[in-house]
């Protein structure tokens, strides 16, 4: 099952490399830290896994759409 989790985070990494779009880009960010978070989960270490989809997945992602937003390389 760590196998499928960790397959995705590879596929999810590559398309955030991809991506021309600033906010899917992070957007796919925090989906690969959510695949990072199941990971840590499914390797028997839950608060590591919190603490990552606290951090790594919540707030990093809220950052860095905040930041694209500010800096006006995001148009509506």
């Amino acid at each position: 099952m760590i196998w499928i989790i960790l397959l995705f985070l590879v596929i999810f990494s590559l398309v955030v490399i991809e991506v021309k779009n600033f906010i899917h880009a992070a957007i796919l960010l925090g989906i690969c830290n959510s695949f990072t978070c199941l990971s840590y989960f499914l390797l028997r270490a839950p608060d590591v896994a919190m603490t990552e989809a606290s951090v790594g997945a919540g707030l990093t992602t809220l950052i860095l759409i905040i930041a694209i937003k500010k800096i006006g390389v995001y148009k509506e």
